[in-house]
């Protein structure tokens, strides 16, 4: 996974004719487009491209796409939410907490 400056890339494809890798970063309304025709090239152009994006907002006085923010709403079966709540319970934890615990867990 390519990270810089909290900022994920992915996902990463190759053009066979060109002989280039190029990707966008993951998770933006905006778009930041970066390629190269090695892994040290698109590595380079990534950061690059994220820089020059976080420049332009500081000239333009924009604020930056942010991946996340750390809020997420999810919908389940009521089974599902009661399972949940109550493990959360027995661990002495809120739900949120027992959730985010999960998805850390996970492979």
């Amino acid at each position: 996974m390519m990270e810089y400056k909290g900022y994920i890339g992915g996902p990463i494809d190759f053009d066979p004719e060109e002989n280039t890798f190029s990707g966008i970063v993951a998770g933006l309304r905006d778009v930041i487009h970066f390629e190269g025709a090695s892994a040290k090239e698109l590595t380079r152009a990534f950061r690059e491209s994220i820089d020059s994006y976080l420049e332009l907002c500081a000239e333009t006085g924009q604020q930056p796409d942010r991946l996340f923010n750390g809020k997420i709403l999810v919908r389940t079966e009521p089974e599902l939410h009661r399972k949940a709540a109550l493990r959360a319970a027995v661990e002495g934890v809120s739900l949120s907490r027992w959730i985010s615990r999960q998805i850390d867990a996970a492979p």
